[in-house]
């Protein structure tokens, strides 16, 4: 794997759709912005990360959405494949 490519893998793994800009794939790239926030406040996954940091687990996982956090995983593997490809 050379540098340009570990670049776009790591640009990807902070945020989907960072590798794609960087590829120059803007439109692509913008989606998968807009997929990983819908993503994120459907699932409220930042009010259950601050439930959990206060040490309140079980209304950290009542307050998840898990139908739309498992989108969570398939959108960053394929984002960091799709950057790293293209």
């Amino acid at each position: 794997m050379n540098k340009n490519a570990i670049e776009k893998l790591l640009w990807s793994i902070a945020l989907p759709g960072f590798g794609q800009l960087l590829n120059q794939k803007y439109v692509k790239g913008v989606l998968f912005i807009f997929l990983e926030f819908l993503v994120n406040i459907q699932s409220n996954f930042n009010e259950a990360i601050i439930s959990s940091f206060h040490g309140d687990t079980n209304t950290s996982i009542e307050q998840i959405n898990f139908k739309w956090l498992m989108f969570y995983p398939c959108l960053y593997f394929f984002s960091m494949w799709d950057a790293v490809k293209d």
